[in-house]
């Protein structure tokens, strides 16, 4: 399990997915990030800053979004 700090580009309240620039990468956008339910949308602002946790650092479909901060 691997933690990364990362920001908020989108977020879709339909399927409670995000798009997330991770730190680090100014080019590459992980799209179609599970979010945690227990983050409230109204938190999930374009620009804040997330926690991504990757069950599998090799498989960016095992990353879920578990945290916003400012």
């Amino acid at each position: 399990m691997n933690l990364r700090k990362g920001i908020l580009k989108s977020f879709n309240s339909g399927d409670y997915t995000a798009a997330v620039q991770l730190a680090g990468s100014y080019k590459a956008y992980l799209e179609g990030v599970a979010v945690a339910r227990n983050l409230p949308a109204a938190e999930m602002a374009l620009g804040r800053k997330v926690v991504v946790v990757f069950f599998d650092e090799h498989n960016a479909r095992e990353a879920v979004v578990t945290a916003v901060y400012t």
